[in-house]
């Protein structure tokens, strides 16, 4: 006579399985059940004339007239910079071995990427240059930069 395929642990297994799957179908039961559902009204949501979010419909009469024209969906324009204007400044950090650095604008303390393909002469960190800036798409950079020469104080005697 042969032996069954089947062993006792491989009977144990497949009975448990059973079990979890009859569990799990008798648990989606009973949420289904318990669930207060109702399809789609229950789910939508009002928005009322001052924004709070209800589950009621607004009254129509509390409607206001809106002018799509005065509606803006943008961020305020900033003052457009004069894009040649000439500044004064100091390189913060240059490294001529990379080939840029910034520059920090004495008035505004804002700060400009400058390349070393935009130097009419070569600085280092601490000089003071002359500028003009140029908009790239990553922001403003200092172009045309200069170093200036500064005047030393005269001695009286």
């Amino acid at each position: 006579m042969a032996s069954s395929q089947e062993t006792f642990s491989k009977r144990e297994k497949e009975k448990k399985r059973l079990k979890k799957r009859l569990d799990k179908q008798q648990k989606l039961a009973e949420r289904k059940a318990n669930s207060p559902g109702g399809g789609l009204e229950n789910m939508t949501a009002y928005v009322d004339e001052n924004g709070r979010i209800s589950d009621t419909p607004p009254n129509p009469l509390n409607k206001k007239k809106v002018n799509p024209d005065s509606i803006q969906i943008s961020v305020q324009k900033r003052e457009i910079e004069e894009a040649n204007s000439i500044r004064k400044g100091r390189v913060e950090f240059f490294n001529s071995q990379k080939g840029f650095g910034f520059i920090k604008e004495l008035e505004t303390q804002e700060k400009y990427f400058v390349h070393i393909n935009s130097l009419e002469e070569e600085v280092v960190e601490g000089d003071t240059v002359m500028f003009e800036t140029e908009r790239s798409f990553k922001g403003m950079n200092a172009v045309r930069v200069k170093k200036v020469k500064l005047q030393e104080p005269t001695k009286t005697t």
